[in-house]
């Protein structure tokens, strides 16, 4: 049986799809689908978050890291974005080198194993059992006092917000709680 080049590239294409796919079923099964955080949401995050120049940014589970660029650009931060799926990795590549910024910094990494003690800022979207089943106890465990934690949709059980910001009934709530 003889392969024409179109027989391959088509197998090739198969075989990229299914990579991408596996890589977004394992982001899914970790933290939580990728639902990118609104554009007009982000002024709100970060009158809650107060960067400040040179104080780090982190976003854990970081998307296609509009986020994370925005922190770098917009307020001079350290930001770091880690991701899990490959495709949406590699795009926080691409923005990265389009960026020209020194201040960015993504990782392919499980964000249960970024070490989050240097944190001054800890962004993230999280499914709420996954939140409070797993990321509540790491936080806990790792997140310096006076840091901010900010959770875009679903509040931390057994935590008491300093701030909840929902303008409208129809905006997503955003939680600014700061580690004691």
């Amino acid at each position: 049986m003889i392969f024409t080049p179109a027989f391959l590239l088509l197998i090739v294409i198969f075989f990229i799809f299914l990579v991408i796919i596996f890589f977004m079923i394992l982001a899914w099964f970790s933290f939580a689908p990728w639902v990118p955080t609104r554009n007009r949401d982000f002024e709100r995050i970060f009158k809650l978050a107060k960067l400040k120049p040179g104080e780090t940014f982190y976003d854990l589970g970081c998307g296609d890291g509009k986020l994370v660029c925005y922190a770098a650009k917009h307020y001079q931060a350290k930001a770091y974005g880690a991701e899990l799926a490959l495709p949406l990795f590699l795009l926080c590549l691409i923005k990265k080198i389009f960026s020209g910024s020194k201040n960015l910094c993504f990782e392919f990494k499980n964000l249960f194993k970024v070490d989050l003690q240097n944190a001054n800022v800890i962004y993230f979207f999280g499914l709420p059992e996954t939140i409070n089943n797993k990321l509540k106890e790491k936080l806990e465990r790792e997140a310096r006092p006076g840091t901010r934690i900010i959770s875009y949709a679903f509040k931390i059980n057994d935590w008491l917000p300093q701030l909840v910001d929902q303008p409208t009934e129809n905006d997503i709530p955003i939680y600014l709680y700061i580690k004691a």
